[in-house]
């Protein structure tokens, strides 16, 4: 059994490798937690019979001491993964790095080279490569079922509501305080288009800006906080109350560690998930599209999007003989083969945990993983560092109305770190 300690207990870690933990107590038990909230930080301990002595207020204050698990998951915010993962990879932790893995390029090189230098398993939290869907569709293109891989076609259905959420009032609203939208919500899924052909890209040309979550979008008289009297309420698809009031858990949790509805009001009232959609501070895009090559002439297009109905992700890959289809929250794949009338169509385990399975998909894998030798994780090391690459890249592309080539993007970076050291 693997004995773990926790850095960061808020959603992902209370709610996702926390819970896998209590419905799996024979593969790994968390042993310690670090968290500067004392009621995350306790919930948390007492959930896992977590003593007194062995919870902690930060990452500093853990990590100061001696190595006391086999591995260190790590869930904190944006800006706080990098310090923390060097310093536990150090004490001979195996690291679990929740995405993304770092707000600066030469930061995920640097994790990536940490990993080999200390000899420990290395795995970023993406956990779409973990689902039965995506699984499913990688072995179809192995196996040929389309012949020689042409173009992708993927969609990033974020949904209205759950933009609103996460990037108009959330966390991950503002960049000077988390990361780009495409790093922070998209990075597994440029990790996906470079697991299925292969490769990292050769070129990116990247398009998107924030368009609509602005204040001349606001309805004439609408106030900074929806519950100051908005005169819409009725029939605004944001209006707070009616919004955080009927949430699930996981969105209640954003808002405050209490999560009747009386809690929901009362932080609502004056707080950020109160405001209104078009007066708040966020800066991050609500749709951007990426163009990708890749070697022997593959190209890729990927679009990520707060305007859907669906939360969700649609896929299209395109071969020399045939075609796949994917539709996620459906868990359905459907194989076009030219020449035939007939579908065929796959009907994929959705599993009971987020992310149509993966979140319980990766901490398996991870599980296995740390049962290996700790180079048998390279490869999704690379592929993770890759995909975030991809992202910073296609962030100067977007800003600078440019194609950025990946290999002499990867050179400036490394080129960069050489000149700072």
């Amino acid at each position: 059994m693997i004995k773990a300690i926790m850095i960061g207990s808020g959603a992902r870690g209370i709610g996702v490798y926390g819970a896998y933990a209590l419905i799996h107590p024979d593969e790994i038990s968390f042993i310690a937690v670090a968290d500067p909230d004392p009621v995350r930080r306790g919930y948390f301990a007492s959930m896992h019979g977590i003593e007194l002595s062995m919870q902690f207020q930060d990452a500093v204050t853990i990590l100061s001491h001696p190595k006391m698990a086999d591995a260190c998951f790590i869930c904190t915010q944006d800006h706080h993964h990098v310090e923390p993962a060097l310093q536990a990879m150090k004490l001979g932790y195996h690291l679990f790095l929740e995405k993304p893995m770092a707000i600066h390029p030469l930061e995920c090189i640097q994790l990536g080279r940490a990993s080999i230098q200390h000899n420990v398993h290395f795995m970023i939290g993406h956990v779409l490569r973990y689902t039965s869907f995506f699984q499913t569709i990688k072995r179809l293109l192995d196996e040929g079922s389309i012949g020689e891989l042409m173009t992708i076609q993927h969609n990033e259905n974020v949904s209205f509501w759950h933009h609103a959420h996460s990037y108009v009032r959330g966390n991950w609203r503002n960049e000077a305080i988390s990361s780009p939208m495409l790093l922070a919500k998209s990075c597994h899924d440029l990790d996906l288009l470079i697991w299925f052909v292969g490769s990292h890209p050769t070129s990116i040309s990247s398009f998107g800006e924030l368009s609509y979550f602005t204040p001349n979008h606001a309805p004439s008289g609408a106030p900074a906080f929806c519950m100051e009297g908005c005169p819409i309420e009725k029939t605004c698809p944001y209006f707070a109350p009616r919004v955080y009031t009927n949430a699930p858990d996981w969105m209640r949790l954003a808002v405050s560690n209490d999560l009747s509805n009386e809690s929901m009001l009362s932080s609502i009232q004056k707080g950020p998930y109160g405001r209104c959609v078009f007066h708040s501070d966020n800066d991050v895009v609500d749709h951007q599209v990426l163009i990708l090559e890749f070697p022997k002439g593959v190209t890729a297009s990927f679009t990520m999007t707060a305007f859907t109905h669906e939360n969700t992700r649609t896929i299209k890959l395109m071969g020399s003989t045939g075609e796949i289809r994917g539709h996620m929250e459906k868990g359905i794949v459907e194989l076009y083969l030219f020449g035939r009338d007939e579908v065929i169509s796959i009907q994929t385990n959705q599993g009971s945990s987020g992310h149509g399975g993966g979140d319980e998909g990766i901490m398996k894998a991870y599980i296995e993983l740390l049962n290996q030798e700790p180079t048998s994780g390279i490869h999704q090391v690379n592929g993770a560092i890759s995909a975030h690459l991809t992202a910073f890249a296609a962030e100067i592309s977007r800003h600078e109305k440019k194609t950025v080539l990946y290999e002499d993007y990867v050179k400036q970076v490394m080129d960069s770190g050489r000149t700072n050291s």
